[in-house]
């Protein structure tokens, strides 16, 4: 059990780059770094690309004006003549960016922390990959999602043989709030999403799906897809060449089928979130909207519903929990032990600790590689005609 004492020596020193007044992900950031005031201090930020909205939001957050600066090259310039400057730096910017301004950290002797989905190409992740390990760093991606402990209750579950041999992966992310294109042209944050300059080979796919599929990641670790198969469509047709809705096939290398929809044009569905796992003795089902419950479905038995918290969990899952049974957790957090975790890796990694990295179940870097590899998989069926591809660690080949 989570409840808030320290878990590393000092909090880190951390800024923002992006994460401003008018985004929508930077104040689940903040929740999460700073949920327990023991991991992370906010001590500096470029927020805006409005300079001055930027310093305005910041020192309304409590930072001082003089640390709340107009760029992202401007913080880290200056941070670095300063003998308390920053040690970590999230970014919560569109995701054309994330590629320049997560090099530039590393470069000036930075942690990341980076939204998804990380990078456009698998080229770029596994460069900055080689750059982090070459300086000594730490590279995390926020699937803000993956934090939920009953994840982890399914991934020892089925480590520990309860459902059986799995066949059938079904998972699914959706929503509705972007059923028409009026967000296309009223909201900042809906408008760089559907622009590709921007927002990269995919919508909804990178937007939605990474959730999902790093999750099941998670969830299964030794699983691994030989062959996907992905259909997706444009239905507001400004929005092509980028898709909001697809549905993808795929086929894991032990003989496991799957599927995902993903979608935001599920007009009037609120919380589309949801993991089916199938096995050849029971099935496991989780949902966003009921995080504190787990379904265990064996066959030819009354349904169980699993509750967080309870002693019957997996030690692994109950050493996340932070409120007990009784009381209802959900996203924040989530977020927050998301975050605990990217500081308990950058305090292993600045002492050199592998020992704890090799152990410890975060979204990595090479969770954001393979977030960036599920897209172009994607992407390269769809555009080839919705047909299936060898799912391969490197380019994928059509068959």
């Amino acid at each position: 059990m989570l409840n808030g004492e320290k878990k590393i020596a000092r909090p880190l020193r951390w800024a923002m780059v992006g994460g401003g007044r008018t985004g929508q992900v930077g104040y689940k950031h903040r929740i999460g770094a700073l949920r327990d005031n023991t991991a992370f201090q906010l001590v500096a930020g470029a927020f805006d690309i409005d300079a001055e909205r930027g310093k305005d939001f910041g020192v309304n957050l409590g930072v001082n004006e003089n640390r709340c600066y107009p760029d992202y090259q401007t913080l880290f310039a200056e941070e670095a003549k300063r003998e308390d400057g920053i040690e970590v730096v999230s970014i919560a910017t569109p995701n054309g960016t994330h590629y320049e301004i997560t090099k530039a950290a590393l470069e000036a002797g930075l942690h990341v922390i980076c939204e998804k989905p990380l990078f456009f190409t698998v080229a770029e992740g596994e460069e900055i990959k080689a750059l982090a390990e070459k300086l000594g760093k730490i590279v995390g991606v926020t699937y803000g999602f993956s934090g939920n402990q009953l994840l982890l209750q399914m991934r020892a579950m089925i480590e520990q043989g309860k459902i059986g041999d799995i066949r059938v992966v079904d998972l699914q992310y959706t929503h509705g709030f972007s059923a028409t294109e009026q967000g296309d042209r009223t909201n900042a944050a809906q408008k760089w999403r559907v622009d590709p300059k921007v927002a990269g080979p995919s919508f909804v796919l990178g937007d939605l799906s990474t959730h999902t599929y790093y999750m099941s990641e998670l969830i299964m670790p030794q699983m691994k897809i030989k062959k996907l198969l992905c259909d997706r469509q444009s239905f507001v047709g400004s929005r092509y060449p980028l898709e909001d809705n697809a549905f993808v096939m795929m086929q894991y290398e032990n003989g496991a089928v799957g599927r995902l929809w993903t979608s935001s044009i599920n007009a009037g569905c609120m919380d589309g979130h949801r993991i089916r796992i199938v096995g050849s003795k029971a099935s496991l089902e989780w949902w966003d909207s009921k995080p504190n419950e787990l379904r265990y479905e064996v066959q030819g038995e009354p349904i169980q519903t699993l509750i967080r918290a309870m002693p019957y969990l997996d030690e692994t899952c109950n050493a996340d929990e932070r409120l007990g049974a009784l009381h209802q957790e959900g996203l924040t957090e989530s977020w927050a032990n998301i975050y605990l975790k990217f500081a308990i890796a950058i305090d292993a990694k600045n002492r050199g600790d592998e020992e704890t990295l090799k152990n410890l179940v975060y979204p990595d870097i090479n969770a954001g590689i393979e977030g960036i590899r599920w897209i172009e998989n994607c992407v390269r069926s769809a555009d080839n005609g919705s047909v299936w591809v060898e799912y391969e660690s490197k380019k994928p080949q059509l068959v």
